[in-house]
């Protein structure tokens, strides 16, 4: 599915004004007490495209953003991470190595030449997938193919991985995203971890042991009220 916004405009005040909120009171949350591996010393700032866009996202969009951000300075003001969310994924994963691979209609460059696009601007990478059989879109997700997915998005230069919780066969959060970090840090490559885990099984007591940033309420919508919702939620 293409999307062409008409005034890419739009793109990046959902960047600034929503979209990066999340990002924003997730790394307030991060305290000195998160993962120890470098990364998220101070509030990691962007844009991700599911409150906007949701599943009509594609390679188009994610260029015309990148685009934006530089062009608009965003990126000199610290707003440099760009974050591919649900829907980017292939229906199937591939037969010969059960990698996970890029929808070809919406990336035909692929998912690693996403990548290099984005850091030859001087952005990061950011991706997402889901500690389930699922991701919330019902794509492919991660939980049993963790190695495999982490060295896959190390390979194509990764440096965000947003990890959602749909479809978690009821195993305890806690052991399958400290799978997904193990697997991430055995890479070698130093890879943003974003437990997207909804505030339920209390993460904020356990989280900071697992990721860089971790949500503690429910998903926003584009307006006030869901933000102030769960500023207030997370106190």
């Amino acid at each position: 599915r293409k999307c062409q916004p008409q005034d890419n405009s739009s793109i990046i005040m959902y960047a600034s004004a929503v979209n990066t909120a999340p990002l924003l009171l997730l790394g307030l949350l991060a305290s000195s007490q998160a993962l120890d591996n470098g990364l998220a010393m101070t509030p990691p700032m962007g844009w991700n495209s599911w409150n906007k866009f949701h599943c009509d996202v594609n390679q188009d969009l994610i260029v015309e953003t990148a685009e934006q951000i530089t062009a608009l300075g965003l990126d000199k003001l610290g707003y440099t991470y760009v974050n591919i969310d649900d829907c980017w994924m292939a229906t199937d994963r591939t037969d010969e190595e059960n990698a996970l691979v890029g929808d070809g209609d919406r990336f035909p460059d692929g998912m690693k030449w996403m990548g290099d696009y984005l850091h030859m601007n001087n952005l990061y990478f950011g991706i997402y997938s889901s500690a389930g059989t699922k991701t919330c879109a019902k794509y492919p997700a991660s939980l049993g193919y963790e190695q495999i997915d982490a060295q896959t998005f190390a390979n194509w230069g990764v440096d965000y991985l947003k990890y959602d919780n749909c479809f978690h066969e009821n195993i305890p959060s806690i052991d399958r995203y400290s799978v997904m970090r193990d697997a991430l840090n055995a890479t070698g490559r130093p890879i943003l971890y974003s437990v997207c885990q909804w505030g339920t099984e209390n993460s904020w007591q356990w989280a900071a042991s697992v990721g860089n940033i971790w949500r503690s309420t429910r998903d926003i919508q584009p307006e006030w009220q869901y933000i102030r919702y769960n500023f207030w939620k997370s106190q």
